[in-house]
């Protein structure tokens, strides 16, 4: 998927794909199971987001109610940001209030929002990567239409249906700088391919407990790493209702996941089937420093760094001009049982030339 597209009428920024099922999306099924795809973030640099994650949009990409395109069209998204730039929602026009983006041309901010429940799996360029759950009070598709229900920034955030902020892990950002970068000082080296692993580990009434991470590079399987953060009495290497906790106590941070129900929630979001997105984008919004640099920029105690970039990075207009011909490249994705999908990588040699 390639960032800056230069057409024939005018330039595309980013990309956003689903994977289709003939007229519908594909449901993917993940309680009790675990998906495994291969990336390449080699070509992404700070404040570029290649994004593979699960929201749990409507099937049919909400046809009907004037909505005569649906999934075939790519219509019907949501996610946990309950976004206010979907010009349609529910098959009407997001038009009531539009203010046009300052500095995207072709975005903007309408009345509505579009909320749902969101797993994401990967965020990631070559500096940093996160995994996150974002549960919501509601477990499909939500059209928000005020302030408060939507979550709105700065006064709402842990107001609305969804945890906005979610319960993640970064490695840098929990402790570990030596994990996941570029080169081969780093475990996981972010110039070559890496092929990734999460796992949706329930208990015996099927709720949803606990979500783990592997990597496997160059045949060798790395888990994910114990947090090293010092004002923790426990560390954590998975995600867990505990760990987000704890973790939240450590930084400083809104427990919203609780709130919102925590793993049991996210889990049965699950239930019905999730729709699988990827994704290439700049934000303009926080210039992708809470994913690779320092956010809170001022915070520089547990919580506030995440990756290495400097916190003037990610602006759009600036990495839009410098870096254009960024990519990311997913691949050999996988879903079944826990330990079935990767046994093989891990006598594999994934390095290339």
């Amino acid at each position: 998927m390639d960032f800056v597209t230069q057409g024939q009428y005018g330039k595309n920024v980013g990309a956003r794909t689903y994977m289709l099922d003939g007229e519908q999306y594909e449901m993917f099924d993940l309680l009790g199971r675990e998906f495994t795809f291969t990336v390449d973030v080699s070509n992404m640099p700070c404040g570029v987001n290649g994004a593979l994650y699960f929201v749990a949009m409507d099937k049919d990409g909400n046809k009907g109610n004037g909505n005569e395109c649906g999934a075939e069209f790519g219509t019907g998204y949501c996610d946990a940001q309950c976004p206010h730039d979907i010009k349609f929602i529910d098959g009407q026009a997001n038009c009531l209030d539009w203010n046009s983006s300052p500095t995207d041309p072709n975005s903007g901010t309408g009345k509505w929002g579009t909320c749902c429940p969101e797993m994401d799996i990967w965020e990631a360029n070559k500096i940093s990567t996160a995994y996150t759950a974002h549960p919501c009070s509601v477990s499909t598709q939500h059209k928000c239409e005020d302030p408060v229900s939507c979550g709105d920034n700065p006064d709402h955030r842990f107001d609305g249906v969804c945890d906005k902020d979610g319960c993640d892990l970064n490695p840098f950002r929990a402790g570990v700088k030596d994990f996941f970068g570029p080169g081969s000082s780093y475990t996981v080296d972010t110039t070559k391919p890496i092929s990734v692993v999460t796992q949706f580990i329930t208990d015996e009434s099927g709720d949803l407990t606990e979500i783990r991470r592997k990597f496997i590079q160059n045949g060798k399987e790395h888990d994910q790493p114990m947090t090293k953060v010092d004002s923790m009495s426990k560390q954590y290497d998975s995600l867990t209702d505990e760990m987000c906790g704890d973790i939240k106590t450590a930084f400083g941070d809104t427990n919203a996941f609780a709130s919102r129900g925590g793993m049991k929630a996210m889990g049965d979001s699950m239930k019905n089937g999730m729709v699988l997105v990827m994704s290439i984008w700049d934000d303009h919004e926080a210039n992708m420093l809470w994913l690779d640099s320092t956010y809170p920029t001022d915070k520089t105690t547990w919580g506030g760094p995440r990756g290495t970039c400097p916190t003037t990075s990610g602006v759009p207009k600036d990495v839009e001009s410098q870096h254009p011909n960024s990519s990311v490249k997913y691949g050999d994705i996988r879903i079944g049982e826990i330990g079935t999908t990767y046994t093989d990588l891990v006598t594999m040699n994934l390095d290339t030339e």
